[in-house]
């Protein structure tokens, strides 16, 4: 006995048994739990069918009678009714289901899984989906294109080659990191749309750290002017979205080396843990009155232009450290991750990221400079916060920032080379 053939015969009635209960609770007519269920098992009888005689005929053709049945149900229902549904999704769900049936025996079962399920749960999601397009704003739309037209179109036409003097300029690796990082603000300004306008003082911090730490900064400043109560509320939500960005940090060093993330995760989250204790401090000094402030409406997270530049400046940040480090050395590099920091940390991470992983780089000196240009976009915002915001914010801003940056500022001098994973 073929138990590999039992087990595909009951992965495909589950699946249609799945996707099946899911149409029939909807009260659709043309098909329901049994009629997927079949549908899914005579795809693999079609597949065993397929491979016990070697003919590649006998799929399409009970394929093409699938598809003709379907035709013939949905003329009689058009002129059975006055108004008839004439959506074509259970049509499609079930030429599908049929499909997913014959490829669990001559493909991947775990894919054939993965589309099953992913199918009934799309079908699921029907009115959640059709709700949140209708509250979709063209710059939502603009968004969502924007990032399509980045990763699916730009992306893999790019040249996977090195270009240019010193050998560092790569155009698709380039635009992958410029994909990776309008992703991340692409999910956090989504976040915001899905949670709302009122998601909470915490919530409101974590949001602007995945969109943008800088803005956040600007906004809550800014408010600050307009009701300088708050000024705790706008110092915490200021401080948790600089401890997202030096997450992100982390994730986009995991993304670009994972492989040396051990030697590189410890000192940076202990710094992340210092500014977040910062946060939970300054969490129970606010207001009660207080923690119902929205969190300003974002820009859009995904524009051309910006993505453009930023891969501009990140491909510029990559040739200023490879020169830097083959014309003045290591110690040099400090400057250079100074400077890239005030404008964009992102940047700078995702290039000696690079550096690291391509072995022009020590993980050791590489983890400082990262960590170097965290503090020093720490206190760009921190300037800017004192600039734009209410007197009452600057003594905040200078006592948590300062116990940042200082903070920062030892674990690089200090940090053992032995602690790490």
């Amino acid at each position: 006995m073929n138990y590999t053939d039992l087990t595909t015969l009951g992965i495909a009635l589950g699946l249609g048994l799945l996707v099946g209960l899911q149409r029939q609770k909807t009260d659709h007519q043309m098909a329901g739990v049994r009629t997927f269920t079949l549908i899914s098992i005579l795809g693999v009888i079609a597949g065993f069918l397929t491979r016990e005689y070697d003919n590649a005929f006998i799929l399409p053709v009970l394929g093409l009678s699938i598809a003709a049945m379907l035709m013939m149900a949905n003329y009689i229902k058009i002129k059975k009714f006055d108004k008839p549904d004439v959506g074509q999704t259970t049509e499609v769900a079930a030429l599908l289901m049929f499909a997913i049936g014959a490829y669990l025996v001559v493909g991947s079962q775990l894919i054939g899984v993965l589309v099953g399920a992913s199918m009934a749960v799309l079908l699921y999601l029907k009115h959640h989906l059709h709700e949140f397009i209708e509250r979709l704003s063209h710059k939502d739309l603009s968004a969502i294109m924007t990032l399509a037209g980045i990763s699916l179109i730009i992306l893999p036409i790019l040249p996977n080659e090195t270009y240019g003097p010193l050998d560092v300029l790569n155009p698709q690796n380039i635009w992958l990191m410029v994909t990776l990082i309008v992703g991340i603000s692409v999910i956090g300004y989504f976040i915001y749309k899905v949670v709302g306008k009122k998601a909470g003082i915490i919530s409101n911090g974590i949001l602007g750290g995945l969109i943008s730490s800088t803005a956040t900064t600007v906004s809550y400043a800014r408010k600050t002017k307009e009701a300088q109560n708050i000024s705790k509320l706008a110092v915490f939500v200021i401080t948790t979205a600089s401890a997202i960005s030096m997450v992100r940090v982390l994730i986009e060093i995991g993304v670009v080396v994972p492989e040396k993330l051990g030697q590189i995760i410890l000192p940076i989250a202990a710094e992340i843990v210092i500014v977040s204790i910062l946060c939970v401090i300054i969490f129970y000094l606010i207001n009660k009155n207080n923690s119902d402030n929205e969190m300003p409406e974002p820009s859009n997270p995904a524009q051309f232009k910006s993505a453009l530049l930023f891969g501009l400046l990140y491909g510029f940040i990559l040739l200023a450290v490879a020169f830097t480090k083959q014309q003045f050395g290591n110690n040099a590099l400090y400057i250079v991750s100074i400077i890239s920091g005030l404008t964009d940390v992102d940047a700078i991470t995702l290039s000696l990221s690079q550096m690291m992983k391509d072995g022009r780089l020590q993980t050791e000196l590489g983890w400082k400079l990262i960590l170097l240009a965290s503090i020093s976009n720490l206190v760009f915002k921190g300037i800017m916060a004192i600039v734009l915001g209410a007197k009452e914010i600057v003594k905040w801003i200078v006592v948590v920032f300062g116990v940042a940056i200082v903070s920062g500022l030892l674990i690089i001098w200090l940090w053992p080379q032995s602690w790490h994973f």
